[in-house]
């Protein structure tokens, strides 16, 4: 199982569940979407869940949510899915991209120098599921009122100090796509603790309508269709109760691997503190400089031997889109960590062989390209 860099888990009893819903009288709208919801609640300690029909979704709703308006500006990373700033466009806003640590998460101390009085919103990405140093940015943020929606894409099962990445922010996205730590097919959810955020939230899920009695109802904001179906909500909660299993499993390939790289002459790997818990969406590793310039050659080869190695992210300023919006812009850590970066396959169907034979392999290709240029 070593084909893709991370995939999903579906078991019998999964299917059994979908199957259920599917032939309950209610498809949609109905009570399994408020039992995932609770079951997000129960595991991550926040008080309110709002799933959707993807994390985008739920991205947009956020920004919304904590009053993300035109002329605003947010500040994200660029080592992220497009969704993180596209969102945040589509409220009108203006999008500031912050440099990163060496772990692939934004760096604090960018994000200040780019604090304006525009700043409504901070958008940090919890990268492969490396919860972002919180503390730090809630440090920024209280005092001049800026709002901090957590892109945990990648961190559902996350956590810092024993404390679940999902509570942590203003509001947290999280998303349930096949390859993310438990999936809906496509989903995604926004957590908060604040009430508000919430019900306006809701509100945006569904067109912006309120049940009032008997047929009536009224429109009292605008809104969009992001629900998930309850066929989805089904499958979720399912997906919930094995969680924990799935993200022990991941937790032992990333080990596996953490020894193996210890004192590869080759790269290095992203060290994971002993009061972080990380999900391990993503096992990235750091090529060694001497390595770049054949970086693609790297990932063909390896796709040959049917290892499914990926890169987390592109920039996203280096888009076209961006490029003709902000013109030409460049970070020095995000560079480097983006011709450096290779996620390994890291997932719950992996077995230890399967990951040894990713190290073997990958070793084995590494060598064949050792002292190419440095760029």
């Amino acid at each position: 199982m070593t084909n893709t860099y991370s995939r999903q888990s579906i078991d019998e009893d999964d299917i059994k569940v979908v199957c259920d819903a599917l032939r309950g009288d209610i498809l949609t709208g109905g009570s399994k979407v408020s039992e995932f919801e609770k079951a997000l609640c129960d595991y991550t300690g926040a008080k309110f869940a709002v799933v959707m029909n993807s994390a985008t979704a739920a991205l947009h709703a956020g920004y919304l949510a904590l009053g993300v308006q035109s002329g605003d500006e947010i500040i994200t990373t660029p080592i992220t899915f497009a969704a993180t700033a596209n969102t945040a466009l589509m409220c009108g806003a203006n999008v500031k991209f912050a440099d990163v640590l060496g772990n692939g998460n934004i760096d604090p101390k960018s994000v200040e120098k780019l604090i304006s009085p525009k700043t409504k919103v901070i958008t940090p990405v919890d990268l492969g599921g490396f919860p972002v140093d919180m503390d730090a940015l809630n440090l920024l943020a209280k005092s001049r009122g800026i709002k901090i929606l957590d892109d945990a894409s990648h961190a559902l099962g996350s956590s810092i100090n024993g404390k679940k990445v999902g509570s942590l922010a203003d509001a947290t996205v999280f998303s349930f796509h096949p390859i993310k730590p438990v999936t809906t097919l496509e989903g995604g959810a926004l957590l908060t603790d604040d009430e508000e955020i919430a019900t306006k939230a809701r509100l945006i899920r569904s067109h912006g309508i309120i049940k009032k009695e008997a047929w009536n109802s009224d429109m009292i904001s605008l809104g969009y269709n992001y629900r998930l179906s309850d066929v989805a909500c089904a499958l979720g909660t399912s997906q919930m109760k094995k969680l924990d299993k799935f993200i022990a499993k991941r937790d032992e390939i990333a080990k596996f691997y953490d020894a193996k790289f210890e004192k590869s002459p080759y790269l290095s790997t992203i060290k994971i503190p002993a009061n972080v818990k990380s999900s391990h969406h993503l096992y990235p590793v750091l090529l060694f400089r001497e390595f770049w310039c054949a970086k693609q050659d790297i990932y063909e080869e390896l796709h040959a031997q049917n290892i499914g190695v990926q890169v987390h992210y592109k920039p996203t300023y280096q888009f076209s889109f961006y490029k003709n919006l902000y013109g030409e812009m460049s970070l020095p850590n995000v560079e480097d960590f983006y011709r450096a970066e290779l996620s390994l396959p890291c997932h719950q169907l992996m077995s230890l062989e399967d990951a040894n034979f990713v190290v073997e392999k990958l070793n084995e290709i590494l060598a064949k390209f050792k002292g190419c240029k440095v760029i």
